[in-house]
């Protein structure tokens, strides 16, 4: 396992029992952020690196029972407090780096990501990854509840221009990895990032 994996499962490993307490108000922004993936019924959707499980539920209730939704998390105190919560219930639970996804080519329409991006040990890959298992012209989300600047107040630091959320290194780093860029609202209530998987 590598050095940002290790980090990553000890950042949040040590924080999964707490999470869903800690962000208590956060489902409906979870669910407005679904909401503009314009899932139908019978869809099949990927929650990437998804924690506790919170945007399974609004996940589930946009595809259907027909629809396949899966949570995948290289953490397992994350995963085990999704089931914990009864998440379970709404999709399929897999641990895994979602840099190396056990999924064929073009298996989903769909990839939700919550708070990804800034984790990812290399975005252009990782992100070239998700695009692998969505079908051209399935959407990604990418998603926190909370916009770039309400967030770096909350962590007690500044923005800088080299953000990787920032839209002006956002964009092109969707570009050359297999998706365009076609939404993006950076407010201090929510950040989401759309795109579409290219042909």
């Amino acid at each position: 396992m590598s050095d940002d994996h290790t980090r990553v499962q000890e950042f949040f490993g040590s924080r999964a029992a707490d999470w869903d307490r800690r962000f208590p108000d956060d489902g409906p922004a979870y669910a407005a952020a679904v909401a503009e993936l314009g899932l139908r019924e019978g869809a099949r959707v990927l929650d990437a690196g998804c924690g506790t499980g919170r945007a399974l539920p609004p996940l589930r209730a946009a595809v259907g029972p027909t629809g396949l939704v899966v949570g995948a998390d290289l953490t397992p105190a994350m995963l085990r407090a999704a089931v914990r919560a009864g998440r379970d219930r709404d999709g399929r639970l897999l641990l895994t780096d979602v840099a190396a996804l056990p999924l064929r080519s073009g298996a989903l329409d769909a990839v939700f990501a919550a708070g990804l991006v800034a984790h990812l040990p290399d975005p252009a890959v990782n992100l070239r990854e998700l695009a692998r298992v969505v079908r051209p012209g399935g959407v990604l989300a990418l998603f926190h509840p909370i916009g770039r600047a309400a967030l770096a107040a909350r962590q007690r630091r500044q923005l800088t221009p080299d953000d990787l959320r920032a839209e002006h290194n956002l964009r092109p780093l969707l570009t050359a990895s297999g998706w365009d860029m076609t939404a993006y609202v950076d407010e201090d209530a929510r950040f989401l990032a759309l795109a579409t998987r290219a042909d």
